[in-house]
């Protein structure tokens, strides 16, 4: 199975070890863990698509003039708003009372990637030029487990930049069907034939 980028060691390393230990152990029974941990998943999902397309939350969570009690009020509404499951929001409370934003973005990676490794999964970042569609997604997911030969958690970004195609991550691979990239290839053998 290959082996996950992400680092989950340091501060977001042992954030993320925190939440994931309190998520598992709030509930009963297995499913009812599994229930939970894909909830606070998906909000950290949620937060970390927050701090790549809102300049405003980017700000919010970055932003020295604001006092500890500004940011925890801010940010749990945020999560409120956002109809985050209760552990989610005490925990981001919890990070902006410890002036730990700054870290979301790394806790969050380090999250999931430790949500992973303990399902014995496997992340796979695909950047697409635009969003794809649940059957896409769905074909892609398949072809990787079969090509790993471990199940597959995909991680979905959208860059419009790319113009078309995406790029698909796993571990230290990296396979680019982008558009881009196959315009850059172009122009530079254009230079060569000139």
């Amino acid at each position: 199975m290959p082996s996950q980028s992400k680092d989950v060691g340091g501060v977001a390393g042992r954030y993320a070890s925190a939440l994931y230990e309190l998520a598992d152990s709030t509930a009963d029974s297995a499913a009812e863990s599994a229930k939970v941990l894909d909830a606070v998943a998906g909000d950290l999902r949620t937060l970390g698509s927050m701090l790549e397309t809102s300049d405003d939350f980017a700000r919010l969570v970055s932003s020295p003039v604001l006092t500890r009690g500004e940011q925890v009020a801010a940010v749990t509404a945020v999560a409120d708003k956002a109809g985050f499951c209760s552990l989610t929001v005490k925990f981001v409370g919890l990070l902006a009372q410890n002036r730990r934003l700054g870290a979301l973005g790394s806790i969050v990676a380090a999250f999931l990637s430790l949500l992973a490794v303990r399902r014995g999964e496997v992340t796979a970042e695909v950047t697409s030029a635009q969003a794809m569609k649940r059957k896409h997604l769905d074909a892609l997911t398949k072809a990787l487990t079969e090509s790993l030969g471990a199940k597959v958690a995909l991680e979905t970004r959208v860059d419009p930049a790319l113009m078309g195609g995406m790029v698909v991550r796993v571990g230290s691979k990296m396979i680019d069907w982008s558009l881009a990239t196959k315009l850059q290839k172009l122009r530079l053998a254009m230079k060569g034939i000139g």
